[in-house]
């Protein structure tokens, strides 16, 4: 089942969304929905990482040897 949510865009950017529905037929939601599911995985990677970078440098977590991990 899909959900549904609410988007606050800079006037530029919906602007440009707007004019590409516009010119290709598709429709606004049809990109938005195109430029998350493009990027999502990437910023998964990115902050996910960011967060367990943080929590080890907060003595939250450890680095485990090859050895350890394997066990």
């Amino acid at each position: 089942m899909n959900k549904q949510t609410a988007v606050r865009l800079p006037e530029e950017t919906y602007n440009r969304l707007q004019l590409l529905a516009k010119k290709t037929g598709r429709t606004a939601t049809y990109y938005i929905r195109e430029a998350i599911e493009e990027h999502l995985d990437d910023l998964e990677d990115i902050y996910l990482a960011k967060n367990a970078l943080e929590k080890l440098k907060a003595g939250e977590d450890e680095v485990l040897s090859g050895e350890e991990f394997w066990k």
